[in-house]
């Protein structure tokens, strides 16, 4: 979901930022069907996944969730943590935020025939309609909020999931910057393994 962070989390290994953000359509023991050096990047995508839901900065933001939408609060704050990478990028990093979405889309693209065929269409999807860079807007996450809605099979209340954010900007925000903080740290270690 947060496929920005996993991006740039992976830093500027092109295999690491692949595997990175196809993470999540990635299921089962790796390597499996992926090449090594893809299948490390979704080593690390676990990995990051892993260390967030113990993160202190990460559970606050879960927290801020409302009890009707707490199920989900996980997806929500990964959604979030994305809006404000994007929403901060250029305090973040060098490169222009739709410079540095269109390299990830042509890696992608470069290793597309040694990903799972089922992931294809979404990841083409993604760079046709700019996904990471829709991320800096509200209406962004919106509409990524709506499109996981419509496509979980039992219902759900990620659509309008925005509100939880606009409910509580400044909290999330502090969260976030802590988080990218602890987890630059933590990926730093495990790539150092």
């Amino acid at each position: 979901m947060n496929f920005l962070a996993h991006a740039l989390l992976a830093g500027d290994a092109p295999a690491l930022i692949v595997g990175g953000v196809i993470g999540d359509w990635i299921k089962g023991p790796l390597p499996g069907t992926l090449p090594d050096d893809l299948a490390k990047g979704v080593a690390l995508h676990r990995a990051i996944d892993s260390y967030a839901e113990s993160n202190p900065a990460f559970c606050r933001s879960r927290s801020r969730v409302s009890a009707d939408r707490r199920r989900y609060a996980g997806v929500l704050v990964d959604v979030f943590y994305d809006h404000l990478l994007a929403r901060n990028w250029a305090a973040i990093h060098n490169r222009p935020l739709d410079e540095y979405c269109a390299g990830v889309y042509r890696l992608i693209e470069d290793r597309l025939n040694d990903l799972p065929v089922s992931s294809h269409r979404a990841l083409t999807l993604m760079a046709d309609e700019d996904w990471l860079t829709s991320y800096a807007q509200i209406e962004g996450i919106a509409d990524v909020l709506a499109r996981m809605s419509r496509r979980a099979r039992q219902p759900n209340p990620l659509t309008n999931g925005e509100q939880e954010f606009l409910a509580d900007i400044d909290g999330f925000a502090g969260d976030f910057q802590e988080w990218l903080g602890d987890t630059r740290a933590f990926c730093r270690q495990w790539l150092d393994k």
